[in-house]
């Protein structure tokens, strides 16, 4: 299932319950029953709970957002590492850089067409990615220069593999969703209450009170979404993509 079509179900959803609940307490009130008669701390209650949940909603999605960026640089950390090893041993003899950009090429293939839909189905690299990801070390590192000219670009090839290595393990750190339980528990719970305590003002069947209590409803839903799809960098809806591999690596 979609998860934009998950997202409209849910806010349709909340909002059915939300204004259903609403009409059936309506029809047990009495005409007798005076609106107005609310109690002041209710009413200030009701705020107070509503704003701090928002503070609390406001900071999980700032984490997830801040996560998914993170996940971000990573990705183009890795692609631009590895084009830069692909450019630079063009200072080496043709056999050598034929060789370490045909590695390259199958590593970044390898990640692309394998890895990708692996981490999104299942939360984890591969051990292929990181054997061909080795064998691209290997090749730097086992070369020895024959001159000075080559000598310089040597110390960089290696930090550049060096790079890659290590944008490779933080995008491993960056596959598992980024909020604990405990946090979504918060959450979900915090949205059951804030929801809730729209029935402690006396709301009528007004179309102006109903469609202000569907909106807020559907706005909890779509925000909760929008933290659980931000939660996954590599396999929500609004996944990160291998777009920096394919842009740097076209041919592939």
């Amino acid at each position: 299932m979609s998860e934009w079509l998950v997202l409209v179900i849910a806010m349709a959803a909340a909002c059915a319950v939300v204004l259903s609940i609403t009409v059936l307490k309506q029809r047990r009130i009495g005409d007798d029953d005076d609106p107005s008669e609310t109690p002041d701390v209710i009413e200030y209650m009701t705020m107070m709970v509503g704003v701090v949940y928002a503070i609390v909603l406001g900071l999980a999605i700032a984490g997830v957002w801040e996560a998914r960026g993170a996940a971000a640089d990573s990705v183009r950390t890795e692609a631009q590492a590895l084009h830069e090893v692909s450019e630079r041993v063009r200072a080496y003899p043709e056999a050598t850089r034929e060789r370490i950009r045909a590695d390259v090429d199958a590593y970044v293939s390898h990640l692309v067409h394998k890895e990708w839909p692996t981490m999104a189905e299942e939360d984890r690299i591969t051990e292929r990615g990181t054997q061909l990801l080795d064998k691209v070390r290997a090749d730097v590192t086992d070369y020895h220069p024959r001159n000075d000219y080559e000598s310089q670009s040597y110390q960089p090839l290696l930090d550049q593999v060096a790079t890659a290595d290590d944008a490779r393990n933080a995008r491993a750190d960056s596959i598992a969703p980024t909020l604990p339980p405990v946090v979504w528990f918060g959450l979900i719970t915090g949205a059951v209450i804030t929801v809730g305590l729209i029935f402690t003002l006396q709301i009528r069947r007004s179309p102006r009170e109903l469609l202000m209590a569907g909106l807020f409803s559907a706005l909890i839903a779509f925000l909760l979404f929008l933290v659980w799809d931000f939660d996954a960098p590599f396999s929500q809806g609004i996944s990160t993509s291998a777009d920096a591999f394919t842009d740097l690596f076209p041919g592939l």
